[in-house]
């Protein structure tokens, strides 16, 4: 089996495949401070959860745009795993040209993005990952990585409104009852769910008008079902795309 983590700044999502099936996935919050040992110890007993042990698995494959935590997850794959990880980066195989003006400056979940979405939608395509910064990236009738836009995720954007006004509460995000509220709470959850669609619609459309040709929009990352059912623009939901992306790189890189 092989197990595939995509690290970013907010969350570390893992999933465990057997060939072309994803078994099981699972999502856990970042935390510079933990060690090998620790994200171990909790691993473990999210695999026993499942049945699963670590001996079932057999590669690692591995997207980061946290470098502190490179040398941490390399660690746990020959200490725990008895495997050389395989990173996303330079070197790395992944059949996707990137035509940015510096291309090591592109996060390796983007890559791995496009090269999931190409696989299975075709191009050209918009990709909007909501995850800790809302990235959209935009991918060629051939498969290039053309270059995108970024702003601030959901979370971040909830997280800055608490901590910098001092009379707004810490929410949780959800669909409010209605746009015009009648309470602070609510207040907030229709102004950030329905000021981020119409974000991504915003940003969406001036990016249809660039590209001058039908395009598909995929949506993806942990906060896409919650943004998306608001999306105008928005044509597919895939929240797993980055993982099948990993896959799909893994076994690009294990044909070599």
């Amino acid at each position: 089996m092989v197990l595939v983590f995509d690290v970013s700044n907010t969350h570390i999502v893992m999933g465990l495949y057997k060939d072309k099936d994803l078994l099981n996935h699972w999502t856990i919050s970042t935390d510079l401070d933990k060690t090998a040992d620790e994200y171990a110890v909790l691993m473990h007993n999210l695999f026993l959860l499942q049945g699963r042990s670590f001996a079932d698995v057999s590669a690692l494959v591995i997207s980061s745009v946290v470098p502190p935590l490179m040398p941490v997850f390399q660690d746990l794959g020959r200490k725990y795993f008895k495997v050389n990880p395989l990173i996303v980066g330079p070197g790395i195989r992944t059949g996707a040209s990137i035509l940015y003006d510096n291309p090591r400056e592109v996060g390796a979940d983007r890559i791995v993005n496009a090269v999931a979405a190409f696989e299975r939608y075709g191009g050209p395509l918009i990709i909007v990952d909501f995850g800790t910064a809302t990235a959209f990236c935009v991918i060629s009738p051939k498969g290039e990585y053309l270059g995108g836009a970024l702003a601030p995720g959901v979370e971040i954007a909830t997280e800055a409104l608490f901590q910098r006004a001092a009379k707004l509460p810490r929410i949780e995000l959800v669909k409010p009852k209605a746009v015009i509220a009648k309470n602070t709470v609510e207040a907030m959850q229709a102004g950030i769910l329905y000021g981020f669609a119409g974000q991504v619609d915003g940003v969406v459309k001036r990016l249809k008008q660039e590209i001058g040709q039908p395009v598909k929009v995929i949506g993806t990352g942990h906060m896409v079902e919650l943004i998306a059912e608001h999306s105008e623009t928005i044509d597919v939901v895939d929240p797993l795309l980055t993982m099948e992306g990993l896959r799909i790189i893994y076994e690009r890189n294990r044909q070599n």
